[in-house]
């Protein structure tokens, strides 16, 4: 702990605190650690900073303004600047490639300015690196982590790629499972819980989180859900970019009727029950924090998973019952042999219940960063 400090104070740097799940991850962690620090925090875009909202009174916590750019061309002066900037806190936290440059001024000019630790969070990227990653970005990356205490990882794929592509010693990456409030999925929502459509009785939903998914694997999902009977529903939450093409292909399969496109909805714990069987619209992406967290709260909410690659999140009575968006047979037998069996999804439902209530709790993967911090902290002296 630094000199005439009451409680270690944590430098949190994003490249924007808005909706995504780097933010959303760290105001869970601050709203579980409580009075354990003092945070402060940068968002370099300051209009995309809404998740500061959710942060509790309680914790201590203030919003920098004034910091040096997180973006522009890495010379030595502006890196240095960053590094100055840090100064005078006692453990600091990175998230993403757009604080890269933070950390490649941590490991640059760290000693000479006398910064304390720091800890960079990967949580996946963008869509011209998503499928295969930059070589010049890949290259910043393996330097830029060369004085980091840690960098943590949310899955297998990206573990694979911090050990693999950036060369990182296995000392250095930390995978950290999500970790969500599992007592509040569990509970079960109400048949208008969803905003413009009701959940009538005898209906069953295959449902899905369809923001940031491809329109042609949903595309692939509505020709899937078309095979099955009448009274089963397609319902895709979010924000579907994609939209035109979902519903012209609903219309192809004469199934409109069928296909439901409620919108954003602020608290999926309250409405995620309402599906009979979750479908993974990520199209089996499994490098980022968003599609696990979100194959973790249907987990916890007792359903079973279709149209994922084999995420070692999930149950293994769940493993015989995935399938790829690439091929529409498969996916239409996965689909088929959940929907005409009852008891099989309420035996695969209970069974991903039960490993998310024993490893993926949010109070567990709380306190397993808390570990992680403190550790860091303690190695520093601070």
């Amino acid at each position: 702990m630094s000199s005439g400090k009451a409680k270690p104070s944590l430098l949190h740097i994003h490249s924007e605190f808005g909706e995504g799940i780097a933010a959303a991850r760290c105001v869970q962690l601050i709203n579980a650690f409580g009075a354990k620090f003092e945070h402060s925090l940068v968002s370099a875009d300051a209009v995309q900073s809404s998740a500061a909202q959710n942060i509790k009174r309680t914790a201590k916590v203030s919003m920098l303004t004034g910091f040096p750019a997180l973006s522009g061309m890495p010379t030595p002066g502006r890196l240095q600047k960053l590094a100055r900037a840090m100064q005078g806190y006692d453990l600091i936290l990175t998230y993403g490639w757009g604080a890269m440059d933070t950390v490649m001024a941590h490991t640059l000019f760290g000693e000479v300015h006398g910064l304390p630790p720091l800890v960079h969070h990967e949580d996946g990227f963008c869509e011209d690196e998503r499928a295969r990653r930059k070589k010049r970005r890949n290259w910043y990356r393996k330097i830029a982590f060369g004085k980091a205490s840690g960098l943590v990882v949310p899955n297998e794929a990206l573990e694979e790629i911090a050990l693999v592509e950036w060369e990182q010693p296995i000392g250095r990456v930390k995978r950290i499972d999500p970790g969500v409030d599992t007592k509040a999925y569990a509970k079960k929502a109400k048949a208008d819980a969803l905003p413009r459509l009701l959940k009538r009785p005898g209906e069953h939903w295959v449902g899905a989180m369809a923001s940031d998914a491809d329109s042609a694997h949903l595309a692939a999902l509505v020709r899937a859900v078309a095979a099955l009977p009448d009274n089963w529903h397609l319902v895709l939450v979010g924000d579907v970019s994609g939209r035109a093409e979902v519903m012209a292909e609903a219309d192809a399969q004469q199934i409109n009727h069928r296909v439901h496109l409620p919108g954003e909805v602020d608290e999926i714990c309250k409405i995620l029950s309402l599906f009979d069987i979750f479908a993974d619209a990520a199209g089996g992406k499994r490098n980022d924090a968003a599609s696990t967290t979100a194959l973790v709260e249907a987990m916890a909410a007792g359903l079973p998973v279709a149209i994922a690659s084999a995420d070692s999140v999930l149950s293994q009575d769940n493993a015989d019952f995935l399938a790829p968006f690439a091929y529409d047979e498969t996916l239409a037998d996965a689909l088929a042999a959940l929907a005409f069996d009852e008891g099989l999804r309420g035996m695969i439902g209970k069974a991903n219940q039960k490993e998310a209530q024993a490893k993926y709790d949010a109070t567990m993967m709380a306190k397993t960063y808390l570990r992680l911090y403190s550790s860091a902290l303690d190695r520093s002296g601070r």
